[in-house]
């Protein structure tokens, strides 16, 4: 049985009137991808300021690698790297000077800094592009040198927050690649997404935040299976979802379904079966449940 890397128990964040965790209670098994999912402003980069101990919670627990995140911070800052939304890179230097730079900070010595320097660039696949100043990276390859400058020290445990955001398909799907290894490689990996489908592909385990709470947590296929086994879906002829609809696909709850809307669709209207995704998991999780009419 896994240990936990990460464990949170009634945690709570306010800033000013605004509370944006209200007891957060969470457990990520060590080497194993995590995903917390949540609207904008759900408090996810918050949660994950207070596991990296840059910001100090209002009240609850939380270990991170065994370490209590108040009493223990300088064990949990040891036991951590973080990449957060945007690249915390030098411009101006080419991507082996950032990582020399870093390896240096870190106390390894200038031959261990080469080392270490020419591993992550081939890890990364930056080698070749190891003398060119940051400031001419693409965005994928901005991601890369940020991800490597993060892993410039062995760490048990990994933060993205929001990792791919603004990347092309083809950065994105390679990034995902390079997470996956490091979960491979025994790293716990605590990441914030706003693409549902990066939480569908990668992760072990999926959370959903909303109003400061936790509101769901389990697999992508557990989660699925709170919306229903399949969708009814009414569409209009120009092809936009009119309204969805929970079915457990048996052919009388079907049936129930289409006569319940017999004589409030048009002649153009079309039905689609389908299996429930994620983005149907996050609608149904973070607004106010209800089944919206086709016609009023």
């Amino acid at each position: 049985m896994r240990n936990n890397a990460i464990v949170t128990a009634g945690l709570r964040k306010s800033f000013g009137s605004q509370t944006v965790l209200d007891g957060i209670d969470l457990a990520v098994p060590s080497g194993t991808i995590f995903a917390l999912l949540g609207p904008n402003g759900a408090g996810k980069t918050t949660l994950i300021n207070i596991l990296s101990t840059l910001t100090k919670p209002d009240g609850g627990t939380a270990a991170v690698n065994g370490h209590d995140i108040i009493a223990g911070r300088e064990a949990v800052k040891r036991s951590i790297s973080l990449t957060g939304q945007f690249a915390a890179v030098d411009d101006m230097l080419t991507a082996k000077e950032n990582l020399l730079m870093m390896c240096r900070l870190s106390g390894c010595t200038s031959a261990e800094a080469r080392i270490r320097t020419a591993e992550l660039l081939k890890r990364f696949e930056l080698t070749a592009s190891a003398s060119k100043l940051v400031k001419t990276f693409s965005g994928g390859m901005r991601r890369r040198i940020d991800l490597a400058v993060s892993l410039v020290a062995s760490r048990p445990v990994l933060f993205l927050d929001e990792p791919t955001t603004g990347l092309d398909t083809v950065s994105r799907r390679a990034l995902w690649d390079m997470i996956m290894e490091l979960r491979d490689r025994g790293i716990t990996i605590f990441l914030t997404t706003q693409y549902l489908e990066e939480a569908d592909q990668l992760a072990d385990r999926i959370a959903v935040i909303a109003g400061g709470r936790i509101v769901a947590s389990g697999t992508a296929k557990e989660l699925k299976a709170r919306v229903g086994d399949e969708l009814i879906e009414l569409h209009d002829a120009d092809g936009e979802v009119l309204a969805s609809f929970p079915t457990d696909g048996s052919l009388q709850h079907i049936r129930q379904t289409l006569n319940g809307l017999a004589g409030k669709v048009s002649p153009e209207s079309r039905i689609m079966l389908r299996k429930p995704s994620m983005d149907d998991v996050f609608v149904a999780l973070t607004t106010t449940p209800q089944i919206e009419e086709a016609v009023k």
